[in-house]
């Protein structure tokens, strides 16, 4: 690990009367796993799409790689997320008509690259994740345990410098989220990334190398994970 890659510095949301978060502040260092925990409601995914540039905070900076994220245009956040950040959600999101090597390449084949090189690329991020062998099926075709290494696939295969994965085992049981957190995390250890991991479960936080604590939209960052 290096130094800071992301930093959020007093960051207040809020939406309506009621505050997602106040005066949250947190590093992110380069290639480090970092889980955010905290009760429903607490304002952590909340944390997690202002880090990412999906919503503004109405208060505070962001800073990635010495760029303030939130004095950047939309489209040039935008930009950012294809090309440095990568996703994993709690239900996957997988393209349904696509094939799970389609899918795989989908972020390739959007900025540009050809079909065959980009299936190729994602054909080997499928057989890192261990699920070469539904390459060819939909994703309805398919387990809800294939179906999430699928997305973390996808969201590494663009080689990103932040992977931010919002509940990626919520909707897997124990042992397919034990499955799922295992590759994830050595994959982006391999490759450097960091990782911004929102959970409520502490089998999954186990996983990071830090644990952040977001309760009343405030950030309290623990000790290191053994």
């Amino acid at each position: 690990m290096t130094g800071a890659l992301l930093t959020a510095e007093r960051l207040d949301k809020t939406y309506g009367p009621t505050p997602a978060l106040s005066g949250a502040s947190l590093t992110i260092r380069a290639g480090e796993v970092v889980a955010v925990m905290g009760p429903s409601g607490s304002g952590k995914s909340t944390l997690l799409h202002c880090l990412a540039g999906i919503v503004r905070p109405d208060a505070g900076t962001i800073t990635y790689d010495g760029r303030e994220l939130t004095a950047l245009s939309d489209g040039a956040r935008s930009a950012l997320r294809r090309t440095d950040f990568g996703f994993v959600f709690q239900f996957g999101q997988l393209v349904p008509e696509l094939t799970c090597v389609e899918n795989v390449a989908l972020p390739l084949r959007l900025a540009g690259e050809r079909r065959r090189s980009a299936e190729a690329r994602a054909a080997e991020w499928l057989a890192r994740l261990e699920v070469d062998d539904v390459a060819g099926k939909r994703p309805g075709e398919i387990s809800g345990g294939q179906g999430q290494r699928v997305a973390v696939a996808r969201s590494l295969v663009t080689a990103p410098r932040v992977l931010f994965a919002d509940e990626p085992t919520g909707a897997l049981d124990s042992l397919n989220g034990e499955k799922v957190m295992g590759l994830l995390t050595d994959a982006a250890r391999d490759t450097g990334a960091a990782v911004v991991l929102v959970t409520h479960e502490a089998r999954v936080a186990a996983y990071s190398d830090r644990e952040i604590v977001v309760r009343d939209g405030r950030v309290r960052d623990t000790a290191v994970v053994a």
